[in-house]
């Protein structure tokens, strides 16, 4: 099962909004025959690139898929279908498959027809693999990842607000392969004046991510402003609040981005949980956030942060009144437990990068 989520991971930002799955062929003494991974939206999943792979060779014997086999035709035919018709012997699943129109059916199936079936093998890595996935399909939001880049003291700016550059170039390398798998990159109005960022990937990753702006006046973007300069490289869609004069939205559209109006729920801020749907119903499934602390702050005190990755600089700066990365009111009480797990360190240069999950309760 362990070879079987290693060959998932090679779908990671190919897939989406399909979820990464791998698939081992092996002989009932545990002889690998064949492996398969899901290598693209719409084509063939895991299974049934393993099955192709071993031939005859999966006649009475076993198949180690990490997520449970579709029953549903979509793009492509149910793979359980194909798992029966290949004659094994057992089937071990990692987890059970948590989109409605399967959950469970695809493993009842192979029950009725008379196969040996384990379900829940390294069933926490398996369902770790497709928690952007569950996320998806439970919450119908996408997987929410946070980055920032602090002083080893923990500010994201020094007093005078300025930030560039805290991490390196090898950090910032870094960030260019992360934003290269995402589905859309989150920014607020004060970072689009402050940095002027382009928010993609360079050089282009697996993904096109839509560039998305929380600015509840709309003002942020303007002509020369580097997000409309390089609409060529891919979308930009500004959230803006309800109510704004029409005006302004005419000259966001004539700018050519695609503008959408939100309500308020504090002073100056959208309502981030309906622009999570959103992006949720366009299927977006990994989304990254590079912004100040004050939307980080929001995000966090709404229990949207999934994910984080913090590069810290080996530099100190000081000052009561420089930047934390997170803003907003934050927690009364310091948890009487770790609030981050699945925790992996890099040291990457002289940087080194943290990375995590938010644990809810």
């Amino acid at each position: 099962m362990q070879l079987a989520l290693e060959q998932a991971r090679f779908g990671e930002g190919f897939v989406e909004p399909n979820p990464m799955v791998g698939a081992v062929v092996a002989s009932a003494d545990g002889r690998v025959i064949s492996v398969g991974y899901h290598q693209k939206f719409g084509e063939a999943h895991a299974e049934v690139h393993a099955i192709r792979a071993a031939g005859t060779a999966t006649a009475g014997n076993d198949l180690y898929v990490t997520l449970e086999p579709c029953s549903h035709f979509g793009k492509t035919p149910p793979c359980v279908d194909a798992v029966i018709a290949a004659g094994f012997r057992r089937v071990f699943i990692g987890c059970e498959d948590p989109a409605p129109h399967v959950a469970g059916a695809g493993i009842q199936r192979l029950l009725d027809a008379g196969l040996q079936v384990t379900v829940g093998v390294c069933e926490s890595d398996a369902r770790r693999l497709i928690a952007p996935f569950e996320m998806l399909m439970r919450q119908h939001r996408p997987w929410v990842h946070a980055k920032w880049a602090m002083t080893l003291d923990g500010r994201i700016a020094s007093r005078s607000g300025h930030s560039r550059w805290i991490s390196s170039d090898a950090s910032r390398t870094m960030v260019h392969e992360l934003r290269g798998r995402m589905d859309a990159i989150i920014t607020g109005a004060g970072t689009v004046r402050s940095d002027n960022p382009r928010l993609t990937a360079r050089p282009a990753g697996k993904r096109v991510p839509l560039r998305v702006v929380l600015d509840a006046a709309g003002q942020s973007l303007v002509s020369g402003t580097q997000l409309v300069e390089t609409l060529s490289d891919g979308p930009v869609l500004v959230c803006v609040a309800e109510g704004i004069p029409a005006a302004e939205l005419s000259r966001l559209n004539a700018l050519g981005v695609e503008s959408l109006c939100f309500p308020i729920n504090a002073p100056g801020r959208i309502d981030l949980n309906l622009v999570m749907a959103e992006l949720g119903r366009r299927g977006c499934t990994n989304v990254l956030t590079e912004a100040g602390s004050g939307i980080l702050g929001s995000l966090f005190d709404s229990s949207l942060i999934d994910e984080v990755h913090i590069f810290i600089a080996p530099r100190i700066v000081g000052g009561s009144s420089a930047l934390a990365a997170i803003g907003g009111q934050g927690l009364e009480l310091i948890p009487e437990t770790a609030n981050i797990k699945n925790i992996r360190h890099t040291s990457v240069g002289d940087d080194m990068l943290i990375e995590g999950d938010v644990a809810r309760s």
